[in-house]
Order: C-alpha cells, then structure tokens, then sequence
C-alpha cells in the first residue's frame, strides 16, 4: 500500500491510497468465493464455476462490489495511521481506479482534528450563583409529597374540572367518516395533561357523567398519520366516570407517615435541610458550567462539518439505545413524535457542536496546563468500576485494553481542568 497525504482547508484532508494489483486480486478471489453460489452457469454446478467464466459471462466488474469493501476495509486502518493525522470523522470514499490486473486507488476525505486557540482561561470572572432555599421552596416540595401521597375519589354531584381523572368512551371522524385509531372504551384521560390533541380535553370541562359531548378538534399539521394530518375531527364522547385527587392534610400525622418524624415542623426542618444540599449541588454544577461557557466563548477553533455529523450520529445512537432500554425502538419513537431522522438531526447540531467546542478547548487546558491524573487517582477510578462491576482491577483493565485505558486518563483529564479552571475563577 501507497499513501499520498493532501491537508485541505477548514481542517479537513484526502488521503490517496494505492493497493497493490496483488492485493487487488485477492480481494476480488475473496468477493468470488463468497457470491459464487449465486450464479447459474451453463454446465456447471452451481457454485462451481470458475471465477473467470463467471466474468465472462457477467462482466470483469460482476465482483468489483464486494472485492473494494474488501481492500478499504484491509487498508483504510493502516492508511489512516500512516497519515499521522487525528481524524475525527468517518472517512468519505471516492474511488480514482479499478481495474482488473492493475493497482487499486481511491481517496478517502476525512476531517481533522482542530488546533484550538485558548483566549483568556485563567482568573476567569462570573456572578456566582447563590444556591437559597425559599419557604415557597419548601411549600412546593411539601406540595409535591402530598400529590404522590393523594388518593382517588369517585365524583358523582359535579361536572368535569381541570385535573380530574376521567373515563370516557370516544370515536373521531373526519368528513363524517371514523378513521382507524379514533375509537376507544373505557379510556382513562387525565384533563389538564395534554395527551390528547388540540382543546379536546379542555372541551370536557364542565360536562357530567353519563352526557354524551362532541368534542370538535383539528390535528396538527404534522401529525404522523398522514391521511389525519392538518384535518378536522369530531369526536363523540361519553363521560362515565369523574374521579379528583384528595390530598392528605398537612400535620404531624401525615409527617409521621411519610418520614421518620413525629412533627410537620421537624419534618419541614429536614425537607429544607435536603433542599439547601440539592440546591448548593446545582449551584455548583452552574458555577463550574459558567466558567467553563466563558472559556469556550474565549476561544477560537474551526470545526470541520463533518465531524460535526459525527457527533450528532453519536448522539442519536446513543438516544436511540435509551428509548430501547424503556421498551421503544426508534422508528416508534419518530412515528408517535411525528418527527423524521432528518428534523432530529437538525435540532441536535446547536447541541452537538457546543458539546465538540467544549471538549477541544477543556483538552486544549489539559495540554496548556500539562495536566494529567496520577497513579493513585487512575488506580482509584479503576477500584471504583471494579466495585460497580463486580469485577477483579486487574479483569477490568484487561477489558478496557490500552485504548480504554487511554480514554479513561484523557476523561480523567478533562475533569481535572475544569477544576482547575473553577479553581482559578473569580466568582463574584
């Protein structure tokens, strides 16, 4: 293999790779071996006609398809670590020559890693946030308990109201026809939670159980049936059932039963006491985002769009494993949200870049400072993943490998400067 080396601008490179004629043909005997069973050759059993009448009788490029993935995925690696660069994003191939009996070349474009240009780091000046615990705060958290301590009570002399618990049974039209999936028995509507579209739920309000409403709605425009979206729907409703939370009266009974004190004073001293530890960790969390923000903004890089796109795949991926985790996959997930891979993207550039800008300049202080975490530290975080794990250090290292090793000091790293950084700020 041959490699040609071409730094473009705006971080971005092509790297020009000849494969040997050799390899080349190797690569198309491995494409031969693994599509041969797929052709019918006159006088031949299937499968076993030679890789030259195959040609002849398809064309010399019938396994050019195969035989290519095949040489870039043996020789892109080692192209890429020849080059010296850091690439930071999948490499985009376009092939020069392909030819029987000759040396295979293409060119793969990749982006590199951008140089960043640290402004002011040090001394870095912002107002500090003041983590204060409020009686409202406290009222609120009190509030909230009693909600997840509050019971349903059937209601029989009042209409619906905001916040009741209904059950309803419901069919929709559109040009006075039902649709599919507008009908429904015995459904459990909370009014107020906006699970259903447009004013339907707030159309209930004020109607009582065993009256039959209809209730008139239009659905979005980008609705994800297509045949409902931006139409007009009438929904025939009956109401069955009201029930209404019943919260549990504030005092020492009700402090008794859900805490381990005897008093709603006692019990309101700890609920402030767990507040001002919640809010002195968010004021901290803040600080140190706000330094850090003021130090991104301070610095100058240039971001190839490409690894940009990295990133946002990285970061779909990565959502798309945490809906499977709550038992949705992802193309549910865009067909209830009526949203396309496309929109999703979009909206997750703004995040994905900053995310990129922040972790070059945090590394950009790592290099500046010569920070790196030491011995004890590393062998520490190794303790902790082997107790989270249940696992041997020495398993675990094995595991992670001299890559994974390397990621763990660099995360380690970067969380070291951004103590630094606070560590040096003015927090006025």
């Amino acid at each position: 293999m041959s490699l040609q080396v071409e730094k473009l601008e705006k971080n971005m490179a092509k790297l020009t790779v000849e494969v040997p004629a050799e390899q080349f043909e190797a690569a198309l005997k491995t494409s031969y071996n693994k599509n041969k069973n797929k052709f019918n050759i006159p006088g031949f059993r299937k499968g076993k006609a030679p890789q030259a009448m195959i040609e002849k009788m398809y064309g010399v490029g019938v396994f050019y398809e195969d035989a290519v993935d095949e040489a870039i995925n043996a020789s892109y690696p080692d192209a890429a670590k020849e080059s010296g660069l850091e690439i930071v994003s999948r490499p985009e191939i376009s092939i020069e020559q392909v030819e029987k009996g000759k040396s295979f070349i293409y060119v793969a474009t990749v982006a590199t890693k951008p140089e960043v240009t640290l402004g002011e780091y040090k001394g870095i000046e912002v107002e500090k946030a003041k983590p204060e615990v409020t009686d409202a705060d406290v009222e609120a958290e009190l509030k909230k308990v009693q909600e997840q301590n509050s019971r349903l009570v059937s209601v029989e002399d009042r209409a619906v109201a905001d916040g009741d618990q209904t059950v309803i049974d419901f069919e929709g039209f559109v040009d006075g026809k039902a649709f599919e999936g507008g009908k429904a028995e015995d459904y459990t509507l909370v009014i107020g939670s906006h699970s259903f579209i447009d004013t339907f739920e707030d159309q209930l309000i004020g109607k009582n159980i065993g009256e039959d409403v209809e209730v008139n709605v239009t659905f979005p425009a980008e609705y994800h049936a297509a045949e409902l979206a931006g139409k007009p729907a009438t929904f025939k409703v009956k109401i069955k059932e009201i029930k209404m939370k019943e919260l549990p009266e504030l005092n020492d009974e009700f402090a008794s039963e859900v805490s381990e004190f005897e008093t709603l004073d006692a019990y309101k001293e700890d609920v402030k006491n767990k507040l001002a530890e919640t809010k002195q960790a968010q004021a901290t969390a803040e600080n140190e985002n706000n330094v850090v923000q003021k130090v991104v903004d301070n610095a100058q890089m240039d971001i190839p769009a490409p690894m940009v796109d990295e990133q946002v795949r990285n970061m779909i991926e990565d959502y798309a494993r945490r809906l499977q985790s709550q038992g949705i996959s992802f193309d549910q997930y865009l067909q209830f949200t009526g949203s396309t891979i496309e929109q999703l993207q979009e909206q997750m550039r703004p995040q994905a870049e900053l995310r990129l800008r922040t972790r070059l300049v945090l590394e950009a202080v790592v290099a500046a400072e010569k920070i790196e975490p030491s011995d004890e530290l590393v062998e520490a975080e190794i303790k902790k993943m082997s107790e989270n794990y249940k696992m041997d250090a020495e398993q675990i290292k094995t595991i992670m490998g001299e890559a994974g090793m390397a990621q763990m000091k660099a995360d380690m790293a970067v969380q070291e400067a951004v103590d630094f950084l606070v560590a040096e700020a003015k927090l006025v």
